[in-house]
């Protein structure tokens, strides 16, 4: 049986291929970085909050003294917890040197209707709170117009996670770090089995795979039509010697 692929096919299944390949090679990378992420967040040192806060970046384990804001809080839309729609609660921290920090108390759960917004309980009075401080999430692509916080109107349900604009609406200047609060503090919701990023290396390593795949079936589709078509023009030739 004669292999002989189009030209035409063979150069477009090639460039498909290789555009396969890439992004899986592509994925693989991210797995790596990922990983060292996670890493990086399981090996977060224990620091004290004025050493952490110093940091460029980074994870750091941190204890630190101070108050909530009882009544000013920001939830973040569009969080699934065990199948459930809610928000994560963030609440701001005015710790006793007189730096204030957002703090990341988990999930709550969000009301069937939604013009009515769960209750936050926050106790007042000074407290000591321990987490991971971490850097805020980078902005992503966002759908429709950006959140318009209200400075007298709280708690505030925002889509999109923004931590400049936070900040206006609270009239404080946040450090720009986030603090995710252990899940045995008692000052915090459901929800904080926290991770360095919401996207595991697992799963960059199962798309890597899923690309590669795809590119070793345009292999496959390439050479089956190759065969076909030697196996066609050589029925061709035998009729018209006949």
């Amino acid at each position: 049986m004669q292999f002989r692929p189009s030209l035409v096919l063979s150069l477009t299944l090639l460039v498909i291929c290789l555009i396969f390949g890439r992004l899986g090679w592509w994925q693989l990378e991210r797995g790596t970085e990922k990983q060292a992420l996670f890493d990086q967040f399981e090996a977060a040192p224990m620091m004290t909050i004025e050493q952490a806060l110093q940091k460029p970046d980074g994870f750091s384990r941190v204890e630190a003294w101070g108050h909530f804001d009882p009544k000013r809080h920001i939830l973040l839309d569009n969080k699934m917890y065990k199948g459930r729609a809610g928000v994560h609660v963030f609440t701001p921290f005015y710790l006793d040197h007189g730096e204030t920090l957002l703090v990341n108390r988990g999930w709550l759960l969000m009301p069937p209707d939604r013009r009515t917004l769960p209750g936050v309980p926050t106790l007042p009075g000074n407290r000591m709170i321990s987490g991971m401080l971490k850097r805020p999430p980078t902005g992503g692509p966002r759908l429709g117009e950006p959140d318009k916080l209200a400075p007298d109107q709280w708690p505030q349900l925002v889509t999109y996670f923004d931590l400049d604009a936070i900040g206006k609406s609270l009239d404080v200047e946040l450090e720009h770090w986030l603090l995710q609060l252990d899940r045995d503090d008692p000052a915090g919701f459901e929800d904080r089995e926290w991770q360095a990023a919401v996207m595991t290396p697992a799963v960059h390593r199962a798309y890597a795979w899923q690309w590669f795949s795809l590119a070793l079936a345009t292999l496959i589709i390439w050479i089956t039509l190759g065969f076909r078509r030697g196996k066609k023009n050589s029925e061709q030739r035998n009729n018209r010697t006949k």
